[in-house]
């Protein structure tokens, strides 16, 4: 036997129907729009902490040999020489003054 409680009676339990089902589709569109901000706002997190200093990672071979110089891992001699083959310049050619 069921017992009824005053409260079921009230109608709280259907206190949105009149409504419709534009509420529902609205609700619907909402939950995935914001699902859908959450996860681009975590790829773009991911993204942006992972980048390199460099800009997007992109770095000209100059720029490569004048870290490598910089680090000690090439002499000024091999900077030189690998700069002057990576300009088009032959190694007796003089660098073009500004």
């Amino acid at each position: 036997m069921l017992v009824s409680l005053p409260l079921a009676n009230m109608g709280w339990g259907n206190h949105m129907s009149d409504w419709g089902a534009g509420w529902w589709i609205l609700m619907a569109f909402l939950m995935v729009a914001f699902w859908g901000l959450v996860i681009v706002g975590i790829v773009w997190l991911v993204r942006s902490l992972t980048a390199t200093s460099h800009g997007h990672g992109a770095s000209t071979a100059i720029e490569v040999l004048e870290h490598r110089l910089a680090n000690g891992e090439i002499s000024p001699e091999e900077y030189r020489e690998r700069r002057d083959t990576l300009s088009g310049r032959k190694a007796g050619d003089e660098a073009p003054k500004s």
